[in-house]
């Protein structure tokens, strides 16, 4: 059954004479999670566009968003800091490269610092 704010998502479809149409949704790629040694993860700091406040910016994951923000969840319980997900990139609040950087090597991933 279809949600209430259901049209909200259509794109490019306004209204259609036909009685027996049915838009079409564009299918979310499910892209495979690469296993942790395969992952070329690059840690970098960034203050551009934040205030003046620097983040540590966590890129190149290949995976599910569902995986990714389990592993954004990890390195934030284990450097003690608020963060986030977004655009396929792990915000982390601070300065903490090198500490992500040894955690991600003891979990396997392949990591390295950048900048």
């Amino acid at each position: 059954m279809a949600k209430k704010n259901d049209w909200k998502n259509r794109e490019g479809v306004v209204f259609s004479t036909s009685s027996d149409f049915n838009y079409q949704y564009q299918q979310e790629e499910s892209q495979t999670t690469l296993p942790a040694q395969q992952q070329n993860l690059k840690v970098q700091l960034d203050k551009s566009m934040r205030a003046g406040k620097q983040v540590t910016l966590v890129t190149g994951f290949t995976g599910k968003t569902g995986d990714i923000e389990i592993l954004g969840k990890l390195l934030k319980t284990k450097c003690g800091v608020g963060g986030s997900v977004k655009d396929r990139e792990i915000i982390i609040q601070g300065d903490h490269r090198d500490k992500i950087v040894q955690i991600l090597i003891k979990e396997g991933y392949k990591a390295k610092r950048v900048g």
